[in-house]
This record gives structure tokens, C-alpha cells and sequence, in this order.
């Protein structure tokens, strides 16, 4: 049986995205990210996926991953896929994504 705290010592880069809502649609970005969670609970290379809520028009998606073929794998996904897909209907600009290196975790 895998601890929290082996699991935490597995974790070590991640994405964060950034996503600005289109004005009136923020309500359905919030529905995607939530769907978001029972695809990615699929992709077994992902540790933890988090659904972000910056402010009213402001959200975001971070997770992570044990290395970078894991990252890789969840890049490619049918998350990533579909976020892509619904981008230019649903945000204001393109999704902000940026490579993280993790240095410290607690779960």
C-alpha cells in the first residue's frame, strides 16, 4: 500500500494553466473544468488535477505528475484535446500553459 508520503515523493513537475473567460461565459468554463474531473480521473500518469477559480472571470487547472512523459501523456489527453477545441468559443485568449518543476509537496 502506497502512503501519502511516498506518493508526494513520486510528484515532481506539473502544469498550470491559466484560462480567461470570454464575458458571459464564465459559467461555462466552470462546467467544463468540473466535467473535466472524471476524464482525467482516467489517465492513470496524472497524481492530482485541480479545477482553479481565480475571480469572476479567471480560472485555471494544475496538476501534477511523477515525471515528464506523465505530463506528456496528459498534454495529449482528451482534456487538453477538448480545452483546445472549445478555446476560441469559451476564452478570451488562448490558455496560458506553463511548465512547473515541483520542489516541495506535502499531500
Amino acid at each position: 500500500m502506497t502512503t501519502q508520503s511516498q506518493k508526494a515523493a513520486n510528484v515532481h513537475v506539473g502544469l498550470l494553466v491559466r484560462l480567461e473567460a470570454k464575458a458571459g461565459k464564465e459559467a461555462e468554463v466552470q462546467k467544463f473544468l468540473e466535467g473535466g474531473l472524471s476524464v482525467v480521473q482516467a489517465e492513470p500518469a496524472t497524481a492530482q488535477w485541480f479545477a482553479l477559480r481565480f475571480g469572476p472571470t479567471s480560472f485555471g487547472i494544475f496538476d501534477t505528475f511523477a515525471d515528464e512523459a506523465g505530463r506528456q501523456a496528459h498534454l495529449s489527453g482528451k482534456v487538453a484535446a477538448a480545452l483546445m477545441a472549445q478555446a476560441p468559443e469559451l476564452l478570451a485568449q488562448p490558455p496560458s500553459i506553463e511548465k512547473v518543476e515541483l520542489l516541495a509537496v506535502k499531500l
